[in-house]
């Protein structure tokens, strides 16, 4: 699997977020080290605080089918910024894997790369053990 196609999914699962309030759509891919992909959209609500990231949708998905260990995930929404994982994101997924590549796209499908441990630096985890940024 390779950066691109990641982020052609991330793109396909933009176009099913539910964001009817913000009208802000996000969506995700994930990558698994067995080398599955899941994807999950932004689901807003009227309610706030329910909102689910389209990050947390990914990695939901894919714990529940049996896989806790992920290689990378690629951010895609629209706009000319970066989409980042917000800070529950960045837990949920330090949760399973410390090191992952976070893959932030822009509108115009250009890409950064970051491991989790650069933007999440001070890591709350039960791994221990990988602390550093890579």
């Amino acid at each position: 699997m390779n950066l691109v196609d990641l982020v052609t999914m991330a793109r396909e699962a933009q176009r099913l977020a539910y964001a009817p309030y913000s009208g802000f759509r996000v969506g995700a891919a994930l990558l698994t080290e067995e080398g599955h992909i899941y994807t999950g959209a932004n689901v807003e609500n009227a309610s706030y605080g329910l909102t689910v990231c389209a990050e947390r949708i990914a990695v939901f998905k894919a714990v529940t089918a049996g896989e806790c260990r992920f290689q990378s995930i690629a951010i895609a929404g629209s706009g000319l910024d970066y989409i980042y994982p917000c800070g529950a994101c960045l837990q949920v997924l330090a949760e399973f894997s410390t090191n992952i590549k976070i893959i932030a796209v822009n509108e115009n499908d250009d890409l950064r790369e970051y491991y989790l441990g650069e933007m999440l630096p001070q890591v709350f985890s039960l791994d221990t053990s990988s602390r550093r940024v890579k």
